[in-house]
């Protein structure tokens, strides 16, 4: 745990997929899919969901906004004692997490800190997927655990939530709501530990500075995946989280944009990335083929005009090589710049709170997709790989 960060604090969230019919099977309809592009969306042609929580209205960062369980990371996720946790273990590279091939020059910061020099054993890419696991069951009342003799390899199959006893795992749940630290001795008592290798790595956001005042609340998070066979019983927390849906990836867009739902952009952006993969089979394999590839830390660049608000992503013509990290420089984009002619665009416009569009024409880095809806239409180039 970084606590010398003065701008914002470290946190990690998890997008949870789940299957709902025959999302253990695998799907061989690629040509279907390439002569139907549109059909895809389609809720019968998703054969997963994606779970959404519903911030408390009281929440002091974004209340009542529809978001992936996570949270702030805890000293306890980079507890020395997870050692002995994942003691078969310790000796691989990142707990047989592997390493990322991505340079260090370019990795993310939440990643490429030696947590050692901060007095910790955990790698950042183990203690954030302990912390979006613990967080996960916190809010949702999903483990994401295995047993101790558990063949870590089973990563390349679809995700299986253990069965535990109801009373034990509600028991639990309140002692690690109420101190994050017993997850660990949960785990001890329970002979099992966070199944971190369920969870890949996909994305890293940091709240923006917002215009010329800095935001009290802002947060750099890892983004995780998984992909479980099917969906797990769930619960809300009635205390950070009032509600709860699955909904596939499409259904989730179609309810923000029809204003029956409130997701902030980054949710936006992910949910409109997963709109390219309507099998589960795909999505996971997806995840897993890049899930040592690496990512870039995104922190949005505001533009505000009379008619509308756009943020300025990396890749954007206009977006600095040295961004205002922590917005002590004051560095704003005047409006007059998005008058010019850009070659190349990442940026996501937003003529209202339910108005957004995504406007790109530049390729992704480390193998990632771009989202299936772009500069208003979707992209005739998808296709289906099995």
């Amino acid at each position: 745990m970084n606590q010398a960060l003065k701008h914002w604090r470290e946190a990690a969230t998890l997008i949870l997929a789940a299957g709902v019919g025959n999302g253990n099977k695998l799907l061989k309809h690629s040509s279907l899919l390439e002569k139907q592009a549109k059909n895809w969306l389609l809720k019968s042609n998703f054969d997963y969901e994606v779970l959404s929580l519903k911030r408390s209205q009281t929440s002091g960062f974004m209340p009542n906004a529809y978001v992936f369980p996570g949270g702030l990371v805890d000293h306890s996720d980079f507890s020395s004692e997870w050692v002995e946790v994942f003691k078969h273990f310790k000796k691989e590279p990142n707990f047989g997490l592997g390493s990322v091939k991505q340079q260090p020059r370019t990795r993310a910061p939440i990643f490429a800190t030696d947590r050692t020099k901060l007095g910790s054993p955990i790698p950042g890419e183990v203690a954030f997927r302990i912390c979006a696991i613990r967080e996960t069951f916190e809010e949702s009342g999903i483990l994401l655990v295995i047993p101790n003799n558990c063949d870590r390899k089973t990563e390349q199959e679809l995700t299986k939530v253990m069965p535990y006893d109801t009373n034990d795992i509600s028991t639990w749940r309140k002692k690690v709501q109420e101190n994050p630290s017993h997850f660990i001795q949960m785990c001890r008592e329970m002979h099992c530990m966070p199944n971190i290798w369920a969870l890949h790595e996909w994305s890293n956001w940091l709240t923006p500075v917002s215009g010329r005042k800095i935001l009290t609340r802002r947060y750099d998070t890892a983004f995780f995946i998984c992909c479980l066979q099917e969906k797990p019983f769930t619960i809300e927390d009635q205390k950070e989280v009032t509600s709860f849906q699955w909904l596939t990836p499409f259904d989730t867009i179609e309810n923000y944009e029809s204003q029956k739902i409130w997701i902030a952009p980054p949710q936006y952006y992910e949910f409109s990335r997963m709109c390219n993969f309507p099998s589960l089979h795909e999505l996971h394999q997806f995840s897993l083929a890049r899930a040592l590839e690496g990512c870039e830390r995104w922190m949005p660049l505001s533009v505000v005009t009379s008619e509308k608000y756009t943020q300025i992503l990396p890749g954007d013509e206009l977006y600095p090589e040295e961004p205002d990290w922590t917005g002590e420089r004051k560095q704003i984009l005047s409006p007059d710049l998005l008058q010019k002619r850009i070659n190349r665009l990442h940026r996501i416009d937003h003529l209202d709170l339910y108005n957004v569009t995504v406007f790109l024409n530049i390729e992704p880095k480390y193998k990632h997709i771009h989202p299936l809806k772009v500069n208003g239409k979707y992209r005739p180039e998808i296709k289906c790989q099995l």
